[in-house]
């Protein structure tokens, strides 16, 4: 094992954020895939822009404000299902591979952890409710600084917990922004890219590249 250290974004690396919807999918209709979309894509907008103001709000509260907005963009979805979406997504699957490589991880010497943009509440009941409370060492949330990714002071929070150069913790996200804020930061990076999106952030390149995290552990 090349890294002492293997840290994780939690929503679309971890969980996948397009379950509560998919839960719902029935009530809300054919229009089900576009809400979601545009609820996460909101969500992630809005902790953008109040990074840069400077006006924090933690990330459940963008997550219904984004909701909210999602609602107005997609009048053929029922509003009256915002209570139904908003709890499912404390408890949001994990995708398939995720118990396993992080436990073959862990059984290999490694230290695991998430670092997210998530509230603690959020994040606590989305490893416990997937059962990574097992595995996972620490659970490192922005909340704590009040400042979303990818300000460097994020990254910088796992090196200073666990006293580690940023070269000795290997970084995964599906999201490549993350990614190259991660790169940026010192950490080895990894995107797991799940829906095949095109390459950017060129001059802050991933280390690897891989659908799943299926096979992360074997290198």
């Amino acid at each position: 094992m090349t890294h002492s250290a293997y840290v994780f974004d939690a929503y679309g690396t971890l969980f996948d954020v397009h379950a509560a919807v998919r839960r719902h999918a029935g009530e809300i209709g054919p229009d089900g895939q576009a809400l979601s979309e545009i609820w996460r894509a909101k969500q992630l907008e809005y902790s953008w822009v109040r990074t840069l103001m400077g006006s924090y709000r933690d990330f459940w509260q963008l997550t219904e404000e984004a909701l909210d907005y999602a609602f107005l963009k997609v009048p053929t979805a029922d509003p009256a299902l915002r209570g139904k979406l908003l709890d499912a997504y404390w408890r949001l699957d994990c995708f398939p591979e995720v118990p396993a490589v992080l436990a073959a991880l862990k059984a290999a010497g490694g230290r695991i952890a998430i670092l997210s943009n998530g509230s603690p509440a959020m994040l606590e009941s989305a490893v416990k409710s997937a059962a990574l409370d097992t595995v996972v060492d620490e659970v490192f949330s922005v909340d704590e600084i009040g400042r979303y990714k990818t300000v460097p002071d994020v990254y910088e929070m796992v090196t200073t917990a666990w006293r580690l150069y940023p070269q000795s913790v290997s970084f995964q996200s599906s999201n490549r922004w993350d990614v190259a804020g991660a790169h940026k930061f010192g950490f080895r990076t990894v995107w797991i890219n799940r829906t095949g999106q095109p390459n950017e952030y060129r001059d802050h390149p991933p280390a690897l590249i891989l659908p799943s995290l299926d096979g992360l552990e074997a290198l």
